[in-house]
């Protein structure tokens, strides 16, 4: 009998999957699934120990005796004794004789190959050829038939423009009611802006032109240009790591990682981990507790007064005396002058507001009743309309009497394929049996058939319908 599959295993269209309910700890009291996602993803190796920690084991180190003040660096350093850094000499730059060599390592190396043209993957074009003759007249052409239509006459008036001979002499309403008038500017009364000339000549003596002396200067001190001189020693290219630098011989370093040796065994995986292994429970004591006293008020009343307010003593202070010195202002009872420069000079003006220049009406408005009647409506002489006749030819079908070709590429050259189902397209996939559920939600099924496919084979159409 064949072992149970799940719906995930059973779907052939790859958009089945079982519904997977949450993590073991929700579990409804099942048999426990032991397997994880991270057994299912990660391949199981054979009983290998884990890898010896080179970690330091954290143990209690007991005092030693008294801390010495000698540290790392006060035993291991060693003075040296500082010399200057020699002057190295520069060597001479000697060009190389001879001729440079261009060639590189493609060039020499490289070995040209003849290239074969590629072959198209491409499959060849199908073309569908048909044994009969074509009939290359449209519909349009076969069932149309012109009309003799003949060119219908312009009903057009003609209208010839006569300009007029005598000279247009009608005025317009503005120039009926406009009449002319000159302005009257309005006087200004601001003072004119005319500068006040003193009699009194201008003193151009200023304190720079009475206290300046002139000083002579001493001549300008001109530096002479140094003279370039090239150094005769040559340029020292060395670096200090090059002058100061020696590699010292030694062994290398030696590695303490663990030999990775590959364990063959076929003994079955302990469970024991390292963390259970190693990890040994300490004995812990219940921590003591500390009972409160119970709170006992003094006997007596309580005394509130302060150190502060017995001790105190008040002393009689005078007011502190004000630095500020005292103002000297003059006071006297004469009348203040408020008269300012601008207030001497300037005087107001009686100003009378500009009545507005309105201007009068000269036609004066109708008192009579208005009649709606306008040009338009007066002069209009209304004309009988004749429509224009239509040459349009009439809209009617023609039968034709040869017989409609429905045939087309689709019904030719179709050819059904099979139609394949999903099982797990059902509630019940057909051929299985259902069996149980795990906690993880899988769905588990038993074959009965041997192939569902032949359950199907009666389902597929043997003929398309067509709606032409």
């Amino acid at each position: 009998m064949a072992p149970p599959r799940c719906l995930c295993a059973i779907c052939t269209c790859g958009r089945h999957r079982c519904p997977h309910k949450p993590t073991r700890i929700y579990d409804n009291g099942q048999q426990p699934c032991l397997t994880t996602e991270y057994v299912e993803k990660y391949p199981k190796y054979s009983n290998i120990s884990p890898a010896r920690s080179l970690k330091p084991k954290q143990e209690y180190q007991v005092h030693r005796g008294k801390m010495e003040g000698i540290t790392t660096f006060k035993s291991d350093y060693l003075p040296y004794d500082t010399m200057r850094r020699p002057f190295r000499v520069q060597e001479e730059y000697k060009p190389k004789t001879g001729e440079r060599e261009l060639g590189t390592t493609y060039q020499k190396d490289y070995n040209a190959h003849k290239i074969q043209p590629v072959t198209l993957v491409r499959p060849l074009e199908r073309k569908h050829t048909m044994g009969g003759k074509l009939d290359t007249i449209p519909t349009y052409q076969d069932d149309y038939r012109s009309w003799e239509v003949q060119r219908r006459e312009p009903s057009k008036v003609d209208h010839i423009y006569h300009p007029p001979t005598e000279k247009f002499g009608n005025s317009t309403t503005f120039q009926d009611d406009f009449a002319p008038r000159e302005l009257n500017p309005r006087q200004s009364y601001k003072p004119p802006c005319v500068a006040k000339l003193s009699d009194v000549p201008f003193d151009s003596t200023t304190s720079h032109r009475t206290s300046y002396i002139a000083h002579q200067l001493a001549p300008k001190f001109v530096k002479s240009k140094e003279e370039y001189r090239p150094n005769n020693q040559p340029f020292e290219d060395l670096t200090t790591h090059r002058n100061d630098f020696k590699g010292l011989a030694g062994p290398l370093a030696k590695s303490f990682k663990p030999e990775n040796a590959k364990v063959i065994s076929n003994a079955h995986f302990n469970g024991v981990t390292e963390f259970q292994d190693r990890f040994q429970p300490w004995l812990v004591s219940l921590p003591e507790v500390r009972k409160t006293k119970e709170y006992i008020p003094p006997l007596g009343s309580m005394d509130f007064n302060s150190t502060s307010h017995l001790d105190y003593v008040k002393h009689e202070i005078s007011p502190a005396v004000p630095i500020r010195p005292i103002s000297n202002a003059r006071i006297t009872n004469a009348p203040f002058q408020g008269n300012t420069t601008m207030k001497e000079d300037f005087k107001a003006w009686d100003i009378c507001q500009q009545e507005i220049v309105k201007k009068q009406q000269e036609i004066p408005k109708p008192t009579e009743k208005f009649y709606d009647l306008t040009t338009f409506k007066s002069h209009y002489i209304p004309h009988q309309i004749i429509p224009a006749q239509s040459f349009k030819p009439v809209h009617v079908i023609l039968p034709n009497p040869a017989h409609f070709q429905d045939e087309t590429m689709y019904r030719t050259e179709y050819t059904p394929k099979k139609q394949e189902i999903c099982p797990a397209n059902y509630p019940s996939p057909p051929g299985y049996v259902y069996i149980n559920t795990d906690s993880h939600g899988h769905k588990f099924f038993r074959q009965l058939t041997p192939e569902f496919s032949e359950l199907n084979s009666n389902q597929i159409p043997k003929e398309v319908a067509v709606v032409s």
